[in-house]
């Protein structure tokens, strides 16, 4: 089993990035409907969607929303939100490969948020990912990407991280090697202990823009943070490219 499928389908995974919340994922909305300014009742497909936090939110701004992700147990859990919520009118998920496009020019935007790019070993998989996400924009649909900032991780990345509360102690090892960003997470609770991988790419601006011209998609903004700040190499905590699939 790869990393991902083994990490994003624990509980673990929820505890570890349970600051990750619904009022970041507002926050990151605000910043594509300052931006980008989708029309009213735009067809939106979030790939990586996870539980779905950045879907409801979408969602709740009007727009409809299409959710991919490889965990069943993520997908049941945004089928689920959403209903709670009475927004799965305008919302649907499915379990699927983001290798694997969704369609054929049936999305006005395409979103790829919080990292959830760059996990596959080959940069060869990676980018038929990504060529995945540009298949499914109609001509002159919008992509936004939001990414690790290569040069930010690699200067302020510590080697080890702890943390308890509840109870609850999570230590990280972190490191950087052949390229990419690792770390190994310990979850203790109760006497039980838990331990996961996590491996993702550090692809850099150049990296990204470069693969996005190989698929067809033209770089038109980058961000450095949620609110919309400039993007500077070695100060932003994120780095949000927004491109377009030309007409």
């Amino acid at each position: 089993m790869s990393w991902y499928e083994e990490w994003f389908w624990s509980d673990a995974y929820t505890r570890v990035y349970d600051h990750r919340d619904d009022a970041e994922a507002e926050q990151l909305v605000d910043l594509i409907e300052h931006e980008i300014a989708p029309a009213s009742g735009a067809h939106i497909l979030d790939i990586g969607c996870g539980r779905g936090r950045h879907a409801r939110a979408l969602v709740r701004r009007g727009w409809q929303v299409t959710g991919l992700d490889l965990s069943e147990d993520a997908v049941a859990a945004a089928r689920s939100r959403v209903a709670d919520d009475d927004l799965d009118v305008r919302a649907s998920f499915r379990v699927g490969d983001m290798r694997t496009p969704v369609c054929d020019g049936c999305a006005d935007g395409v979103v790829n948020l919080f990292t959830s790019f760059g996990y596959f070993d080959a940069d060869a998989e990676n980018e038929r990912a990504l060529a995945a996400m540009a298949t499914a924009l109609r001509p002159g649909g919008w992509f936004l990407q939001d990414f690790l900032n290569a040069p930010q991780v690699a200067e302020s990345l510590g080697a080890s991280v702890y943390e308890t509360e509840d109870g609850r102690t999570i230590h990280q090892d972190r490191w950087i090697e052949d390229g990419r960003v690792n770390k190994k997470i310990t979850v203790r609770q109760n006497g039980h202990t838990e331990t996961f991988q996590e491996s993702v790419r550090l692809y850099t601006r150049s990296d990204l823009t470069a693969m996005y011209e190989r698929v067809g998609l033209e770089v038109v903004a980058l961000f450095g943070d949620y609110d919309g700040g400039n993007y500077v190499p070695d100060e932003s905590p994120r780095l949000l490219l927004h491109a377009v699939r030309p007409t």
